[in-house]
């Protein structure tokens, strides 16, 4: 039997190596400008414009229930690619720092701890062993597993829009 190699971008979360599959990635970001959108949840820190379009942004330390992410010079945001209910969604995850594309074989990734890992598991799709190191795979469907206001996004993106007509 043949194990398959995938890719994973790996990045830093509290301390903790988080990967996501590479395919899934649009491109990284630094941390910028994110408008901040009323009534919504916790760890969604907000929206961004993304050459046009609007981006929501879940700061996953804030996801994973272990407070707002402390901004600094290394912090980024990971854009992605997902299906959310059939549709296709971009959506930006704020990272402490991102370290490297690793390749992953599928015969070398466990099921997620039932404890102690400090994510919760359902977000998780596996732990990856890369070398002597570890890292928790996340599920992304699951992390975005909650309904987005859109009516609060469609606004964000008229203020964004207005910012930059007003801008212009």
């Amino acid at each position: 039997m043949n194990a398959e190699i995938k890719q994973y971008l790996t990045f830093q979360v509290n301390q903790q190596k988080l990967g996501v599959e590479i395919l899934r990635v649009k491109e990284i970001i630094e941390h910028g400008n994110i408008t901040l959108v009323p009534m919504m949840q916790a760890c969604i820190s907000g929206v961004i414009n993304l050459r046009g379009a609007v981006v929501p942004v879940i700061d996953l330390s804030s996801r994973f229930g272990q407070g707002k992410t402390s901004v600094n010079r290394r912090t980024c945001i990971v854009i992605l690619e997902s299906s959310v209910q059939d549709e296709s969604q971009v959506i930006g995850f704020m990272v402490d720092a991102v370290n490297a594309v690793v390749d992953v074989s599928s015969d070398s990734v466990n099921p997620p701890p039932q404890f102690g890992a400090g994510v919760n598991t359902d977000f998780l799709k596996g732990v990856g062993r890369v070398g002597e190191e570890f890292v928790l795979l996340l599920n992304v469907e699951r992390l975005m597993d909650f309904n987005i206001d859109q009516d609060a996004l469609t606004q964000a993106s008229a203020g964004i829009e207005e910012e930059a007509i007003a801008g212009a």
